[in-house]
C-alpha cells in the first residue's frame, strides 16, 4: 500500500506534506543557485573583459556533466532510496562548494567553473529521485497542477534571483556569494529530512543488474512513440536554448547597447511573466493535453527568439521577453507531465536519465560553438536559426497530439491508501 493520503478524495495540493517539503527545499536551492550564477557570470565578465569564449564556458561547465552523468544518475535513482539520495546529494554539493571556495581563495580564479560543474553532477542523481517521489506522492490527476506550482516557484526566482545575485556579488564579492550557495545546500538537506519515509520498492541491488537496468531505460523510451518523439524535441530544443542562452549577454551589450548588468532586468521581466504563466497553466492544466502545452510553448519560443535577436529596441525586447516568459511554463510543465504520465514509478529515473542528456548534450554542443558562431555570423541570423529549431519542435509535438497516456501504467501503480 502507498503512503499517500486518500487519492480518491484528492486533498488540496498545497496540503501535501511531500510537496510542501520539496517547495521549501527548492526555495533554498534557488537562492544559492541564483547567487552563484550571477556571481560567476559577472566575475568572469570582469576578469576576461567580456570574452565570449570564457562566458560561454560557464554554461558548458554547468551542462556538460548533465550529458555525461544523467544516464547513470537516472539508473541509480531507480535503484536507491530517493529521500536518502536527495539528502546526500545536497550535503555533498555543500561540501564541494566549500572545498572549491578554498581553491578560489588560495589558487586560480578559474576554479569558479568547478562550482557549477560539481553541482551539476550531483543534481543528476537528485533530480530523478525527486521525480520518482512526485510520481509516488502526488495523485495522478494532480500531477500537471503540481508541475505548474513547481514552475511558478522557479518563475518567482527568475524575478528575484537576478536582483539577489547582482546585489550580493556587488556588495559582498565572489567568495561570500559562493559561500551563501554552500549554506543554502546545507539548509536544503536539513529540510529534506521532513520527507515521508522511503517506502518505494527498490530495484535489485546486485552489481550485475546495473547494466541491464541501464539498457532497459533505453528500451523503455524506444518502445514508446511518445517518448521517442519527446526525445527528438529535446534535441532540437537543446540546440536552440544552448546558443540563445550562451549569447544572451551579447543581446544586451550589442543589440540593445546596455551594460552587462541590464541582463538582470530582462530576466526579471521574463521571470515575472513565467510566474503569471505558471498560475494560468495551473488553472486549466487538467483540461489540456501536455503535448498541446509543449507545442504551444515551442511555437511561442520560435517567434520570440527570432524577434529578440532582431530587436534593437529595449521596450520591444522587454515586451517579447514578457510574452516568452508567459508561455515558457507550457514547455516545462508539458515535458515534466509527459515523462511522468508515460513512465511507471520504477522507470521514471531512467526515462529522465535517457531524455535529459539529449537536451543537455545538445545544449553543451551549441554552447561550445556559440563563440565560434558569434565570430562568423550576426546575432540576428543566429537567433533566427534558433527560432526555426523551436518551430520544428512544435511540429513534432503536433504529430503525437492525439496520443493518450497508457492506461496500463496507471493500473500497475500501487493503489493509494
Amino acid at each position: 500500500m502507498n503512503t499517500q493520503q486518500n487519492n480518491a478524495a484528492a486533498p488540496s495540493l498545497l496540503q501535501n506534506r511531500f510537496l510542501q517539503t520539496i517547495l521549501l527545499s527548492n526555495i533554498l536551492l534557488q537562492i544559492g543557485i541564483w547567487v552563484r550564477n550571477f556571481a560567476i557570470l559577472l566575475y568572469v565578465a570582469d576578469r576576461t573583459n567580456n570574452d565570449p569564449y570564457a562566458i560561454s564556458l560557464i554554461s558548458v561547465a554547468e551542462f556538460a556533466p548533465i550529458f555525461v552523468f544523467s544516464f547513470i544518475g537516472g539508473t541509480f535513482a531507480d535503484r536507491w532510496k530517493p529521500k536518502r539520495t536527495m539528502i546526500w546529494c545536497d550535503l555533498l554539493s555543500a561540501v564541494s562548494v566549500f572545498a572549491v571556495l578554498l581553491t578560489i581563495h588560495f589558487g586560480s580564479w578559474q576554479s569558479v567553473y568547478l562550482v557549477a560543474f560539481i553541482s551539476a553532477i550531483l543534481s543528476q542523481f537528485s533530480q530523478p529521485s525527486s521525480l520518482r517521489l512526485f510520481k509516488y506522492h502526488v495523485p495522478e490527476q494532480q500531477l500537471q497542477q503540481a508541475m505548474a506550482i513547481f514552475q511558478s516557484l522557479i518563475a518567482i526566482f527568475m524575478v528575484l534571483g537576478p536582483m539577489l545575485g547582482t546585489f550580493v556579488y556587488n556588495r559582498l564579492g565572489l567568495e561570500t556569494s559562493i559561500g551563501i550557495m554552500g549554506v543554502a545546500f546545507l539548509l536544503s538537506a536539513a529540510v529534506l529530512f521532513r520527507l515521508p519515509k522511503d517506502n518505494l520498492e527498490q530495484s535489485a541491488q546486485g552489481k550485475g543488474q546495473f547494466w541491464s537496468e541501464f539498457a532497459e531505460g533505453f528500451r523503455y523510451v524506444w518502445n514508446s512513440r511518445v517518448l521517442r518523439m519527446l526525445g527528438v524535441v529535446f534535441v532540437v530544443a537543446g540546440l536552440a536554448v544552448g546558443v540563445a542562452q550562451a549569447l544572451n549577454l551579447f543581446v544586451v551589450t550589442e543589440r540593445l547597447g546596455r551594460d552587462e548588468e541590464f541582463l538582470q532586468y530582462i530576466l526579471m521581466v521574463n521571470g515575472g511573466a513565467m510566474l503569471i504563466g505558471g498560475g494560468l497553466v495551473a488553472s486549466f492544466a487538467k483540461r489540456v493535453p501536455p503535448q498541446l502545452l509543449l507545442a504551444l510553448g515551442m511555437f511561442s519560443g520560435a517567434i520570440c527568439t527570432i524577434i529578440v535577436g532582431y530587436s534593437t529596441s529595449v521596450p520591444l525586447t522587454l515586451a517579447i521577453q514578457f510574452v516568452n516568459g508567459l508561455m515558457f511554463p507550457c514547455i516545462h510543465i508539458g515535458i515534466s507531465t509527459m515523462i511522468l504520465q508515460w513512465s511507471n514509478t520504477s522507470n521514471v529515473g531512467r526515462v529522465n536519465g535517457v531524455l535529459n542528456p539529449l537536451f543537455s548534450g545538445m545544449m553543451v554542443i551549441s554552447m561550445s560553438f556559440a563563440g565560434a558562431l558569434k565570430a562568423s555570423f550576426s546575432l540576428v541570423s543566429i537567433y533566427f536559426g534558433a527560432g526555426l529549431l523551436f518551430f520544428l519542435g512544435a511540429l513534432i509535438m503536433m504529430s503525437i497530439m492525439n496520443q493518450k497516456a497508457p492506461e496500463q501504467l496507471r493500473a500497475t501503480e500501487p493503489q493509494h491508501s
